[in-house]
């Protein structure tokens, strides 16, 4: 298993470190990518459109699944 990677961002104007398995962060690497913005944008996005009760990790997980899943869609369908 591989460890956790820290990455810091300015989220809301208060600096935050957010720790994800590496390929968590690279399915967000290329969503970013695919949307065009930089990484901290797209986790501003899922950050203000999470569930008050959801953790910003597990948030940021289930969005690169999701994106994760609709690729695999995509390609087989």
């Amino acid at each position: 298993m591989r460890p956790l990677t820290k990455r810091s961002i300015s989220l809301s104007g208060h600096r935050t470190s957010i720790a994800l398995e590496p390929e968590f962060w690279a399915v967000l690497d290329a969503l970013a990518q695919q949307q065009k913005t930089p990484l901290a944008a797209l986790i501003a996005q899922i950050d203000a459109t999470r569930p008050p009760n959801r953790p910003l990790a597990s948030a940021l997980r289930v969005k690169a699944l999701s994106f994760a899943l609709d690729k695999q869609d995509d390609a087989s369908g």
